[in-house]
């Protein structure tokens, strides 16, 4: 019914800062993700800036985030003419779900599963039951356009940076612990990361769709 690519696809590292794609762009594929944004305070930016001077001073120059966010999803690829009807779907779902908070003040260190990068994420703290009814939420969307559901033990968190590469053990072994420091001192800390989940968003390809929650 749709035409696929005509042209071999190469995955070009170098044109999105060295990063690979998990998948091949196709004419009509939409990479899609559901996601709870977190719009950062100024102290958050200062802290993080201390944090990722850490990483470099250890051999590990990671990248800020372009934006904040909580997964609620894992990335999947819709097909043009699945998007109003997947929205629409998630939509009826959260009809019912109320506002709530989440707190994060750990800092863990994840790969991606192709082990191609490294992210360093602060985990959630409060607000894990909230997640879960939601993942449940977003999961029967998934199962109905036969899509990849939410991981099974869920680590949720808020990615703050990156880098190329699995890095995961040298961060582990030689800073995180010094980080964490700087996130239980920040100004008589402990530093906090407040996330109000007064909406959850889904992006698909170019397109951002807003779901209010009660």
């Amino acid at each position: 019914m749709f035409r696929e690519s005509e042209e071999q696809w190469t995955d070009k590292s170098e044109e999105h800062g060295g990063r690979h794609r998990s998948f091949q762009h196709e004419r009509g594929n939409w990479a899609t993700y559901v996601f709870c944004p977190y719009d950062p305070e100024e102290a958050f930016l200062e802290l993080l800036n201390e944090i990722m001077a850490v990483a470099a001073a250890h051999g590990v120059p990671m990248t800020l985030s372009e934006e904040f966010h909580l997964s609620l999803s894992k990335t999947v690829v819709l097909r043009h003419h699945w998007i109003q009807p997947f929205i629409q779907s998630i939509r009826t779902g959260l009809t019912q779900f109320h506002k709530f908070f989440c707190l994060a003040d750990k800092l863990r260190v994840y790969s991606n599963a192709e082990k191609t990068r490294t992210f360093l994420g602060m985990e959630i703290s409060t607000g894990q039951t909230q997640l879960l009814e939601l993942i449940k939420i977003v999961d029967e969307t998934m199962k109905e356009f036969n899509l990849s559901t939410f991981y099974k033990d869920p680590s949720f968190h808020i990615s703050l940076a990156w880098c190329v590469g699995n890095h995961t053990e040298k961060l582990k072994k030689t800073c995180l612990s010094e980080m964490q420091s700087l996130v239980d001192a920040y100004e008589d800390g402990p530093f906090y990361i407040k996330l109000n989940c007064t909406e959850l968003r889904c992006k698909a390809g170019n397109k951002v769709f807003l779901f209010p929650l009660q």
